[in-house]
């Protein structure tokens, strides 16, 4: 992955405050493990907003082939051969997709065969979408057939597909919205738990019948009192790794329930994670001053 810009810049930021956390707040755990997750959410950041770009763009891809199909289609149905149609059609905006249709339309104007030309530009925009569309594209040239029936059916997939998604993600938009809010109550109750509940334990002196005190008789009495200098703050640590485990997965599980992929679930797993470590790692360090 080329980095950019914004990357370095969040590199930086977050190298600046990580040394800075080294330097002066290495003695205070708490504090430490709050900057550092600061500093780990902003090197992530860029590449985080970098990934929601990408799905953008391949949104807006899709729509813009969609309207070069729709187009490639009416040209060819009046008699155009489909490489002139190309060549014509490079004059008009696509968006995003302008450069790509330039260059195909300057390979077919080379000399170029019009399905070597397709292959190219379905591999240089890099989009499953306009990949499906090629293929059955070009097969159709290379045999002969109806392109300009092939062209209007791929015109069609294509925006089926495309309503078939945004539909999904009307549908299940309260599902997203109630996981967000599942989460944030179950943020809440850990905290309950850490700064509520297991305090009190911290006073008993036996577990399930078993007083820890009289473990000093036994001949293992260094694991006797060991075990009986477990304070609270040790008992709430396995809770900031359910937090970060619970907000990762969950992430995955709302990027494959709206966008149908895994991949589209980074962002939101980054969210919760660090939203997650954030409120545990911040709470935990508020102690020092409350």
């Amino acid at each position: 992955m080329r980095l950019k810009k914004m990357h370095w810049i969040g590199i930086i930021f977050s190298v600046i405050i990580a040394g800075t956390d080294l330097i002066f707040f290495l003695n205070d755990p708490n504090l430490f493990l709050f900057l550092f997750g600061i500093a780990l959410g902003i090197v992530a950041l860029p590449f985080i907003i970098g990934l929601v770009l990408e799905n953008q763009r391949e949104e807006e891809v899709a729509a813009m082939f969609l309207e070069f199909s729709r187009n490639l289609a009416e040209s060819v149905a009046t008699g155009t051969p489909i490489s002139k149609s190309i060549i014509n059609m490079s004059r008009k905006n696509y968006g995003p997709l302008n450069l790509f249709i330039a260059k195909l339309a300057n390979q077919i104007a080379l000399g170029i065969p019009v399905n070597e030309a397709l292959q190219n530009f379905s591999y240089d925009v890099d989009s499953p979408v306009i990949n499906r569309a090629i293929t059955l594209i070009s097969e159709a040239e290379r045999a002969g057939g109806e392109i300009d029936y092939i062209l209007e059916s791929s015109a069609k997939a294509i925006s089926e597909v495309e309503k078939l998604k945004k539909e999904r993600k009307a549908a299940i938009y309260n599902l997203v919205v109630q996981g967000y809010i599942i989460f944030f109550i179950f943020i809440g109750i850990m905290l309950v738990m850490e700064f509520k509940i297991l305090p009190l334990t911290e006073g008993i002196q036996g577990i399930g019948g078993l007083n820890i005190q009289s473990l000093s008789s036994v001949p293992d009495a260094s694991a006797a009192s060991a075990t009986s200098a477990i304070t609270a703050q040790d008992l709430a640590r396995p809770f900031l790794y359910l937090l970060l485990s619970q907000g990762f997965f969950a992430g995955l599980t709302i990027g494959k329930i709206t966008e149908g992929t895994i991949k589209a679930g980074i962002k939101h797993s980054f969210i919760l994670t660090i939203a997650a470590f954030l409120i545990s790692t911040g709470a935990e360090a508020s102690r020092n001053f409350f």
